[in-house]
């Protein structure tokens, strides 16, 4: 596949990884799972919320540009590689966006259960990515 569209897919898929990721959120605080299970993170569904949420997304699919190496079928290695993947945005936010927003070193501020909620959505984010680069080619 050349490189544009490998460009073309990879920002793609970032972005509708990150529209399911970002409903995945919306949703458990909308029902309140979020709060129940000790993280204040209830966002509302409005444009200025997900736009930027999708634009990042994109931007982070950016990393299925790195090879990792793994054995097995291609498509549990892009399974595999979308979890990996995600761990860039899970430590940007834990470790950068959260302190420098004012909620804290990995976002305590939010509450106690509040990395793990980072980790499983960016999780949805990195699979949802790599099953759309896997059902694109």
């Amino acid at each position: 596949m050349n490189r544009i569209r490998q460009l073309s897919l990879y920002l793609t898929a970032g972005a509708i990884g990150a529209l399911v990721n970002s409903l995945a959120v919306w949703i458990a605080g909308s029902i309140g799972l979020t709060t129940a299970l000790g993280a204040q993170i209830a966002p509302t569904l409005t444009p200025n919320w997900l736009y930027p949420r999708l634009t990042w997304g994109a931007i982070w699919g950016l990393l299925f540009f790195v090879p990792l190496k793994s054995t097995g079928n291609a498509r549990k290695r892009i399974i595999w590689q979308g979890l990996i993947v995600s761990l860039g945005p899970t430590l940007a936010q834990l470790l950068y966006f959260f302190p420098t927003g004012g909620k804290g070193f990995l976002g305590l501020q939010l509450g106690i259960t509040t990395p793990l909620f980072v980790i499983v959505f960016n999780a949805i984010w990195g699979i949802v990515a790599a099953a759309w680069i896997v059902a694109a080619r």
